[in-house]
């Protein structure tokens, strides 16, 4: 395979369409016939940590204000370590490019300016403006001496590996890693202390690597998704990065948890079910829930807040969600202008939930500051927001 073709009904995750020309490890097909690729992250502790609070010179306008504790986590030592390290940064070991020069281009007119890339000598067409192809260039399982070579640089303490596909239909994008999972991890590992010990519950983790991160400081984290193929891909996500939360005593259980289902599955002849002790255990001692990147179907947004709602009245503690959310922009016919549907309906929902009066929980919805420090090396832009809804009982 030296190429990847896109069709019209593909997604593909900007985590992985900003390192278009990088190599990748294939490392097998999954049972959908899809290639499943490796990607390794380090974790750098270094002095110039970035610290910035999303896109050059951006600040979220209307969108989150809370005051986020200012030193907070700052000095947490990387996961697994066993040691201390001011500042230490996550760099993804795909991204080799950097991000210089990230503000946009303008012309003397003030409209955005488009660098173009030069075609290929090859291209069949030379009238045309010229531009590379631009494709993954993928690695067989016998050419893993290059990211090998790399690993072994590093302590097993110093890496995640995280396999994911690359592109995938629609609902399969929960198989990629996208955005906002880095920027809830960002937000974890900066907040150290409020996952400390306790016990975590994240809806649709997808490849469970905001679940990894917050085992790495937590008792333990319950990683939920639906499908067996995906829940076997965090399974094995978990088990690349053991090495992470072995020194913590942190515990990752990967279950299957359907929104669109009122009861959690018990069945034991269904692969990732929940033991009776599992249930006892979530409803008994669950303080959080996270969630990111799952605001982009109005119809899995309301379900998800129907899950949440249902959840949190069976938990024995008051308890905060963490929401990640992408506001992304589209251009509709129905409008004939710049939209952002998803997300505007995912804040109905907020607004909805805050209203709601007369039960026995009161929630209460804030947003928080991201002036948290950037922990991962990806693009983080303004539009990336965290919300925290607090649970309390009425008193």
């Amino acid at each position: 395979m030296d190429e990847v073709t896109f069709r019209s009904d593909t997604v593909l995750s900007d985590v992985h369409l900003y390192t278009p020309n990088q190599r990748h490890l294939m490392v097998r097909l999954n049972s959908m016939g899809q290639p499943v690729f490796l990607s390794q992250f380090k974790f750098v502790w270094n002095q110039d940590s970035q610290t910035d609070s999303g896109a050059e010179g951006g600040d979220h306008g209307d969108g989150p204000t809370e005051e986020t504790p200012a030193g907070t986590g700052s000095s947490m030592s990387p996961p697994g370590s066993g040691h201390s390290s001011e500042g230490f940064s996550l760099q993804a070991s795909t991204d080799t490019t950097g991000q210089e020069g990230v503000g946009a281009r303008l012309d003397e007119d003030g409209d955005l300016d488009v660098v173009r890339r030069p075609r290929a000598a090859s291209d069949p067409d030379p009238a045309r403006p010229s531009r590379d192809k631009v494709h993954p260039m993928i690695l067989t399982q016998e050419e893993d001496g290059i990211l090998g070579d790399e690993a072994q640089e590093n302590s097993t303490h110093n890496i995640i590996k995280i396999e994911h596909t690359m592109a995938t239909p629609l609902e399969d994008v929960g198989k990629q890693v996208w955005r906002g999972a880095l920027f809830l991890a960002d937000y974890i590992l900066f907040q150290g202390d409020l996952f400390q010990g306790r016990t975590v519950l994240e809806l649709g983790a997808g490849t469970g690597l905001a679940s990894i991160v917050a085992a790495t400081v937590a008792r333990t984290v319950y990683c939920t998704d639906v499908g067996a193929d995906l829940l076997a891909m965090c399974q094995r996500n978990i088990a690349l990065n053991s090495h992470l939360t072995a020194s913590g005593g942190g515990v990752v259980k990967v279950r299957e948890l359907d929104w669109l289902q009122d009861d959690l599955c018990t069945d034991p002849e269904v692969p990732f079910s929940w033991s009776e002790e599992d249930i006892s255990d979530l409803y008994n001692h669950t303080t959080i829930l996270l969630a990111a990147e799952v605001f982009y179907d109005d119809d899995l947004t309301d379900a998800l807040f129907k899950t949440l709602s249902r959840l949190v009245h069976k938990l024995k503690n008051a308890c905060t969600a963490i929401l990640s959310v992408e506001k992304r922009l589209n251009f509709t016919l129905s409008h004939l202008d710049v939209t952002c549907e998803a997300y505007d309906h995912f804040r109905s929902c907020l607004h909805e939930l805050e209203k709601l009066q007369g039960g026995p929980l009161r929630f209460a919805v804030e947003p928080v500051a991201a002036a948290f420090p950037q922990r991962l090396a990806y693009e983080r832009i303004r539009q990336l927001e965290i919300w925290k809804v607090c649970v309390e009982p009425v008193t």
